[in-house]
């Protein structure tokens, strides 16, 4: 996985991920909170993180495609074109969508019309997604305009990109608006898996250090370190697995 230190960076010759928010969907620090996590970074502009994204960039075709559009897209889309020295376009070849909460998708408003008027940019959705894309606004204006062009996916298909391959999956989350997805990214010399977000690992129907041990990296949801954190709200309202050490 390559880092984000644009002074020590030297850039792969084959595909590779680069880590552009690690962020749960209200960011870091949070709207609103007094806590001394917040209150630091508030006052630390290099403690803050940007919410979770990642790009997987091909530097043989010098293409690159973006996994969410949450909330700091125009911050990470900077910062990635700050990052590879101005050496890919601006916007990626596509984006890749898991689900329908608002640290995954709002990002996308800023392709419309307001903002940078894109045309036809592809965003890679499973079913569920796609027709509450379609069927709600503003969202529905994105494709109206055809600023966005959907593309659907299936679950457990590999989705070739030049030497790359995509393969969404299902994973149990609230889904009140569509279902959750995870992804496992095949590059030439590694495999990835993403799961920014879910219930439990004990509700999936596969088993996560079976799911871990075949891939050479792991993102995975690590939201809350205990079941008390949140303090205003009870965490099942907003379930999310406990940090890693508890899997």
């Amino acid at each position: 996985m390559a880092k984000l230190n644009a002074f020590s960076f030297v850039e792969p010759k084959t595909s590779y991920l680069l880590v552009l928010g690690v962020a749960q969907d209200a960011g870091y620090p949070q709207m609103g909170c007094t806590k001394t996590c917040c209150t630091q970074a508030w006052s630390n502009p290099k403690m803050r993180r940007n919410v979770v994204a990642l790009a997987l960039v091909d530097p043989a075709h010098k293409k690159w495609w973006l996994f969410e559009a949450t909330p700091d897209i125009r911050q990470q889309l900077q910062n990635f074109k700050n990052q590879t020295k101005n050496q890919y376009p601006y916007l990626p070849e596509g984006v890749f969508l898991t689900h329908a909460h608002i640290g995954h998708y709002t990002g996308l408003m800023e392709f419309g019309r307001e903002a940078m008027n894109t045309n036809g940019l592809k965003v890679y959705v499973l079913p569920q997604m796609k027709a509450f894309l379609t069927q709600n606004g503003p969202w529905s204006q994105l494709v109206k305009l055809k600023n966005i062009d959907l593309i659907s996916l299936k679950t457990d298909e590999p989705l070739n990109i030049e030497n790359n391959s995509v393969t969404a999956f299902t994973v149990p989350h609230r889904d009140e608006y569509s279902e959750t997805a995870g992804f496992k990214i095949t590059t030439a010399n590694k495999q990835y898996l993403f799961i920014p977000d879910i219930d439990k690992w004990s509700k999936w129907n596969k088993n996560i250090i079976d799911q871990v041990k075949q891939v050479d990296i792991a993102l995975l949801d690590a939201t809350f370190y205990t079941n008390t954190e949140l303090g205003n709200r009870p965490i099942a309202e907003v379930p999310h697995p406990l940090s890693l050490i508890h899997i």
